[in-house]
């Protein structure tokens, strides 16, 4: 898909899908049916927006080797991969977002349905990109064709996956200073 995002046209027929359902996407069919006829729709649905997505990518992203290019041989690569949970982890421990805006985006996805996330992912992606934060697509558009019928799970992996990221970085010391004795508080 990103040898299509060559030509300055189709980057831009590609980018009228941003946030779009499949039916207001006429100008992503010539680039996609071939990939996408027997696909189930929400997988359909999927596989357009994150054409949209790469598409929209900022210039100096454009140029960064796509993510899990050197994992891809593997059978079980897959799960080693980063979803977008681990994207937006490395997003703040590295300063381009901040802890709570993408915590809070990430609870309110993990709560909707594919209609209400979509939209939503063209900007944050774009925020993601332009702090130079990869996003893996293969393992985008595997969540989202799934999302509907899967959501608790692939919302739990985004989750445990962010706050992995987020928490290796804040780790409280061993001391067990900051522990309270709650042994007092259990007999009673």
């Amino acid at each position: 898909m990103f040898g299509l995002c060559e030509s300055k046209r189709t980057r831009a027929e590609l980018r009228r899908g941003l946030g779009l359902p499949v039916e207001r996407c006429n100008y992503l069919h010539r680039y996609l049916v071939p990939w996408t006829a027997d696909a189930h729709p929400d997988a359909k649905r999927a596989h357009y927006a994150v054409a949209a997505l790469i598409a929209a990518r900022p210039r100096t992203a454009r140029d960064l080797p796509a993510p899990g290019a050197a994992d891809s041989e593997g059978g079980g690569a897959r799960r080693a991969r980063a979803n977008l949970g681990a994207a937006l982890g490395q997003a703040v421990t590295r300063g381009v977002l901040k802890p709570a805006t993408a915590e809070s985006a990430l609870h309110l996805m993990s709560r909707q349905s594919a209609d209400a996330v979509h939209p939503g992912l063209p900007a944050l992606t774009r925020q993601l990109l332009t702090g130079g934060i990869p996003v893996d697509w293969a393992v985008l558009v595997e969540d989202l064709s799934w999302w509907n019928r899967d959501r608790d799970r692939i919302a739990t992996a985004w989750l445990e996956s962010y706050f992995r990221i987020t928490s290796a970085q804040t780790a409280p010391d061993d001391t067990g200073a900051d522990i309270p004795d709650v042994t007092e508080e259990n007999q009673r």
